[in-house]
């Protein structure tokens, strides 16, 4: 064998090790050779892997099947019938888990082959960083020690210069890339290595912080300096927290530095970074690390300059810090601290003001005479759009009013007009001057919208021309899977010449088959080929019920295709844009399949009844009542009158009990500060259909792996939203590390038919509230506009989950008030009134709970909404707080209320 055909050899075992022990035993000459032929070797390498995988998947289609056809016998013997669902069932012999094998490593291999053999430092940076290599799998530990070994059998000044090359070509990883670019162990080994001075370069410092510190290491002394410097840095260690200090971590490694003569660096470090900007969470490891050192009163003296820099634009924590380690200092400029105080009042952020109140406070007890230099911060104070804060500046503003001299309180009173008009009123009592008007509110609200509905279904596939690929939505994917079984019926030659257009893969899927275009391919290489690769459903319970039952039907059609069994069309073809299938069609459907003599497909049969319209015509049913096939009195069944009812509710996990959804005594509980979990509940009887009872059972836990259907739920049972909503519900609060429910599921269950309850109520307040998919009001009031044009909603018990949403999540009630006032505008203005009534009595603290600004603001937001609707008739909620002898706001504005109302 030549020099290049053991090379090759080696490259066709996938093992970098083999690879590196022939190129290394190779002459200089031979080395030249096989580096000029490396390049055009590289589509090749894999091609032969790819079909070694093949060759592997093939081998193991047959054993199973094998072993499927021996289940089959045995079973026969035994006189059991088998059920098509165990073709699918999970590790067993015919349907067994992957097993582990070693990976095709060809591409690490073609690395390490270059690595020995190419010439130049250049040219082997350039090979290991080629196009094809790149996203292929990230560099395992022995691979790169592999090639430090290939690597290392170079002269010194050819590592070296490699070395830097190899440093200089790191880039940036995108930000949502966690794991380490292919090349930086190899770069910061050779470094390390060659001992050589790594260059300036930004992505090698990011590179170095990606792993955890080693000990002694020799780029300790190049690199640190440039962690406080680098961009990047700080978004790879925004993860990292100071408690509990753990080791193996960048802070408790740095922590170590500071006791060994870097305390200064590091201190100093910091506040370069801060000066320096950047966004919140980049600069949070900085935070930590300043926190972590504890500087002393004389290390803030010595930066106290520059902690004034960062109060007036520095990110929220960082200024918090500045502040909390100034407030430490009594030796500070007069002049400072008034220049700092006017900085953090002009602020935007809440948190921020409130400590610059604090801190202006304990500054005018110790300012020597008047308070005239702090009345401009004061008066910024003003203008925060927090009323509680506004009502603070005010009471301090009063507290202090003795000590302002007519310049001061002139400084005061032109800020009076940012006030609300009741604050103002506070002030011009003690300072003088006029507050700012109290503004009629106009309100024109536009007329309701004309209602939207569904669009049409588009008709059906019944030439292979019309047939697409199975991919988008869920109305493209069941157009697929009815064209295709009507068209094998049909026109099998012209499917077979449409399918053979399609670009099918050579890879097996990971199985089990979660996702609906695993099927299809499956059902298109099973009528091109004849044969198919061994799939899975998964088992009942590792996914929610609605996104299981999806998968039985493709996985039903694939099994009939093999079985020979194929209908001619399928029962459960929608004809409506709702996913609905007309009841007449359907009993013509079922006449056709009698008179053929053809079976029913199962999944199929109870798709189609759950299709099904609540509303049947008596002439329809009668014909349904004439259909003999057990099919066909099974629809009859289901017409007439044999429709579950299912009784559903959502009870809420919360404080240790579970709250059942109806008891006022458990709404008033106090938010918890993890997300809650969501219980959901269905009641109904069994109703012989296996298929529809699984549906019909209570949701588990969210599931992995199938957020790409769920917008498809709400057509899987268009007469039924409210169990659809009860599925959606564990989907809800999470989005993150599985796909959690989305406004378009929102919106086909707001078009779909059936009674509401709980879960119908929830799904809708929780976009409402949610202001994380859209920031515009306009657009999440959207849905309660469409609803209300429709008149088709239960406002009272929407607004009862918007409370419990408020109480137990994250959700803020500012958004929720932007978006009833949207929807109030947009004509909607009774039902955002209906709304308020089901939200006051659970959002709204009890006789022992401490009100909040945001109670008060809510209350405001009721006596606008019971206005702009019109609205009389107490609200016993309301009126019990208005009946209170206290006189706070939160009092007043309940008065406010109940007056207007009565």
């Amino acid at each position: 064998m030549t020099a290049w055909e053991t090379v090759v050899a080696a490259l066709d075992t996938g093992d970098p090790q083999r690879v590196a022990e022939r190129v290394l035993a190779l002459g200089e000459r031979e080395r030249r050779e096989v580096a000029a032929l490396l390049p055009a070797h590289i589509a090749v390498a894999e091609r032969r892997a790819e079909d070694r995988q093949l060759e592997r998947i093939t081998r193991r289609e047959r054993e199973s099947e094998a072993a499927w056809r021996e289940h089959v016998r045995r079973a026969e013997r035994a006189g059991r019938t088998v059920h098509e669902y165990e073709r699918w069932e999970w590790n067993t012999p015919w349907n067994p888990p992957w097993p582990h094998e070693r990976e095709e490593n060809w591409v690490d291999s073609l690395r390490v082959a270059g690595a020995a053999t190419i010439g130049g430092a250049a040219a082997v940076v350039a090979w290991l960083n080629r196009r094809e290599f790149q996203d292929r799998r990230e560099v395992s530990i022995a691979t790169t020690e592999i090639l430090q070994r290939v690597l290392s059998t170079r002269p010194a000044a050819w590592q070296e210069d490699f070395a830097t090359r190899a440093a200089l070509r790191l880039r940036p990883a995108p930000r949502r890339r966690r794991r380490s670019d292919e090349m930086d162990r190899l770069a910061l080994a050779m470094l390390r290595r060659t001992g050589v001075v790594p260059p300036e370069h930004d992505p090698l410092v990011v590179a170095w912080v990606r792993r955890p510190p080693e000990r002694e290491d020799p780029l300790l002394d190049h690199l640190l300096p440039r962690l406080f410097e680098a961009e990047g840095v700080g978004a790879v260690l925004r993860g990292e927290r100071p408690e509990p200090l753990t080791g193996g971590t960048w802070l408790a490694a740095l922590a170590k530095l500071a006791g060994q003569g870097r305390r200064d660096l590091l201190l100093d470090g910091c506040v370069r970074r801060f000066l320096r900007g950047g966004e919140a969470a980049d600069l949070r490891f900085f935070v930590h690390l300043h926190e972590l050192l504890q500087p002393t009163p004389d290390e803030v003296s010595k930066h106290a300059p520059d902690y004034l820099r960062l109060l007036p634009a520095a990110p929220g924590p960082v200024a918090e810090m500045a502040l909390r380690h100034l407030r430490g200092l009594d030796h500070l400029d007069p002049a400072d601290v008034s220049e700092a105080l006017r900085a953090l009042l002009f602020r935007p952020e809440r948190k921020l003001v409130t400590a610059g109140l604090t801190w202006l406070d304990a500054v005018a007890r110790a300012w020597p005479g008047d308070l005239d230099e702090l009345a401009p911060a004061l008066g910024y104070a003003f203008a925060c759009e927090s009323a509680d804060v506004q009502g603070r500046a005010v009471r301090m503003a009063v507290k202090h009013a003795k000590r302002f001299t007519p310049v001061g309180a002139q400084s005061l009173r032109d800020s009076f007009g940012l006030l609300p008009h009741q604050l103002g009123e506070t002030l011009v009592a003690v300072f003088g001057g006029e507050a700012a008007e109290e503004p009629p509110e106009p309100f024109t609200p536009a007329p309701l919208p004309a209602p939207r509905f569904a669009e049409a279904f588009p008709g059906p596939v019944t030439a292979p021309v019309e047939l697409g690929p199975c991919g988008g939505g869920w109305e493209s994917a069941e157009l697929w899977l009815a064209g295709v079984v009507r068209l094998h019926h049909d026109d099998r030659d012209g499917l077979v010449a449409r399918l053979s257009e399609w670009r099918l893969g050579t890879r097996s899927h990971e199985r089990p088959w979660l996702d609906v275009w695993q099927w299809c391919e499956e059902i298109a290489r099973l009528i091109l080929t004849g044969g198919s690769m061994a799939g899975g459903l998964p088992r009942a319970g590792s996914v929610s019920a609605p996104h299981l039952f999806l998968l039985r039907r493709w996985a039903e059609v694939h099994s009939a295709l093999q079985a020979g069994a194929l209908p001619p069309y399928l029962l459960a073809e929608p004809t409506e844009g709702t996913g609905h299938v007309d009841a007449g069609e359907l009993v013509a459907r079922l006449a056709g399949y009698e008179r053929r003599g053809v079976e029913a497909l199962p999944a199929d049969l109870q798709q189609a009844l759950l299709r099904l319209p609540r509303e049947v015509a008596p002439e329809v049913v009668a014909r349904a009542r004439r259909l003999t096939s057990e099919a066909g009195r099974a629809a009859a069944r289901w017409m007439d009158g044999g429709r579950p009812e299912p009784v559903t509710e959502v009870g809420w996990l919360a404080s240790g009990r579970l709250d059942p959804g109806g008891e006022y005594r458990d709404d008033r509980e106090a938010a918890d500060t993890r997300t809650p979990d969501l219980a959901p509940r269905i009641r109904v009887a069994p109703t012989g259909l296996p298929l529809v009872d699984e549906l019909l059972t209570e949701p588990g836990r969210r599931r992995k792996g199938q957020g790409e259907l769920l917008p498809w739920w709400p057509y899987v049972m268009p007469s039924d939203r409210e169990v659809v909503a009860l599925h959606l519900v564990p989907h809800l609060l999470y989005g993150w590390p599985t796909q959690g429910a989305r406004p378009p599921e929102a919106y086909a269950l707001a078009l779909a038919g059936g009674p509401w309850g709980e879960g119908m109520a929830l799904v809708l307040a929780f976009f409402l509230a949610d202001p994380s998919w859209s920031k515009l009001p306009v657009v999440r009031a959207r849905l309660l506009v469409d609803l209300a044009a429709r008149g088709d909603e239960d406002a009272e018990g929407i607004g009862r989950q918007l409370g419990l949403l408020l109480r137990r999540t994250w959700l803020k009630p500012g958004p929720v008030l932007e978006t009833l006032e949207s929807a109030a505008e947009q004509g909607a203005q009774w039902e955002v009134w209906r709304i308020m009534t089901g939200f006051l009595p659970v959002f709204l603290p009890g006789p022992e709970e401490r009100p909040h600004t945001r109670h008060t603001q809510v209350l405001a937001f009721a006596l606008r909404a019971a206005r702009w609707a019109g609205a009389r008739g107490p609200v016993p909620c309301v009126a019990e707080i208005a009946g209170r002898r206290a006189s706070n706001n939160f009092v007043r504005e309940a008065r406010r209320l109940h007056t207007y109302l009565t």
